[in-house]
């Protein structure tokens, strides 16, 4: 049953592709002479590939849930699949609200990246530790991971309209930090493409370290060790020798993979630049040529509108609620609490600025790309390098 979940899982990231093609193919039909509302047969063909790839990545939800027995939602690969899940199927229902074909091309890779992130992670379907043998485990993080999806929406339609709206024929503040976001995308397709790579090789180094509670234990590195960890022993004879000794509280085999990530990112990068001659946002100007600006503004708002209470209650009423059950205190700021309320505190200045600033157009788009690369780095960086009692879903 597993297997054929795995199955489901890889099937809905094929749709999605196809679904992005699709989608790509109705913009440029647009572009030809159709209609400018209403979806042509391209959107058509690509929504109802969008919905077969979802229904297929929710059997697989429902057969890991199955053979696992708990809610699939545990671990990094668990959490970051539902993640992407719960993106897509935000994504088709706005869809049907503002019939935006171009608001395919850009979320759908999005959910494929998540998607492709999550299957760099170990996929073992293991018994749950006691901390998390509690309903409002399963009720806190499926209700963040959605909340987190809804607000996704936001952050591409932003980036549409930062890609439409920034001048790239100069050099300016804007160009140079739309540039930034577009290599945080690369960089997460580097994390993959080097994973991959390393996975292929049967790359592995043991070592013995010293934890953050001083005691003696073990990480098996699938990358050599740029970084190693705290008064850490090579044990695998012929690996490479780390650079640099992290202090206990970094998780160093997870910030080895950050660091390998970035340096794949800059390269990949760097390819993209020379073989298309300009920015990336530049490049990709094209296909938001006719899209209207007062539309993506409006449903990068609506998306933070409804995605704001969702994530509350979830990423922080009923975290609070299982944090009691399963530590004896509402709040303890582990990093991953911080976090979520910095990434709370965030989107509820967006909505005061929007309400009471009258922080429209750009101001608005830039607040939603920001949000979402705060979620972004909760998800990533949090996770994998800093320790705290969330660390567990690291694996």
């Amino acid at each position: 049953m597993a297997a054929l979940s795995s199955n489901l899982l890889y099937t809905a990231f094929i749709l999605y592709l196809i679904a992005t093609a699709f989608f790509g193919g109705a913009i440029k039909a647009k572009k030809d002479g159709q209609r400018e509302t209403g979806p042509n047969k391209w959107a058509a063909i690509a929504i109802i590939i969008t919905i077969i790839g979802f229904i297929a990545q929710v059997g697989y939800f429902i057969l890991r849930w199955i053979a696992a027995g708990h809610a699939p939602v545990s671990n990094l690969f668990e959490f970051t699949t539902f993640f992407g899940m719960a993106l897509v199927g935000a994504f088709i229902a706005i869809y049907f609200i503002y019939k935006t074909p171009l608001l395919g091309v850009f979320t759908l890779p999005v959910a494929v990246l998540i998607i492709a992130y999550a299957s760099m992670f170990p996929r073992e379907i293991s018994p749950l530790i006691p901390a998390l043998q509690s309903d409002w485990l399963h009720i806190h993080v499926t209700t963040a991971a959605l909340g987190e999806a809804i607000l996704a929406i936001s952050f591409a339609a932003g980036l549409i309209y930062l890609i439409k709206h920034v001048d790239q024929n100069v050099k300016s503040k804007s160009t140079l930090w739309l540039e930034v976001v577009m290599f945080g995308m690369v960089a997460t397709l580097g994390f993959i493409i080097v994973s991959t790579a390393f996975s292929a090789a049967g790359y592995e180094a043991k070592f013995n370290y010293i934890d953050k509670n001083g005691a003696e234990a073990a990480y098996d590195y699938q990358m050599p060790a740029l970084v190693g960890p705290h008064e850490g022993q090579l044990a695998t004879k012929g690996k490479f020798d780390p650079m640099v000794e992290t202090p206990a509280i970094i998780n160093a085999k997870k910030l080895n993979t950050v660091i390998w990530s970035l340096g794949a990112g800059l390269i990949l990068y760097g390819l993209l630049r020379l073989i298309l001659r300009k920015r990336l946002a530049a490049s990709l100007k094209p296909l938001v040529k006719n899209i209207n600006l007062d539309l993506v503004d409006e449903i990068s708002y609506r998306s933070v509108l409804i995605g704001f209470p969702v994530f509350t209650l979830g990423a922080l009423i009923f975290a609070m609620i299982w944090a009691q059950i399963a530590w004896t205190r509402f709040w303890g700021w582990d990093p991953k609490e911080v976090w979520a309320l910095i990434t709370w505190l965030f989107y509820a200045a967006f909505l005061h600025l929007r309400l009471s600033k009258g922080w429209h157009g750009e101001k608005s788009a830039w607040l939603a790309v920001i949000g979402f690369i705060i979620i972004m780095f909760n998800l990533v960086a949090v996770n994998l390098v800093i320790a705290g009692l969330h660390s567990y879903a690291g694996s």
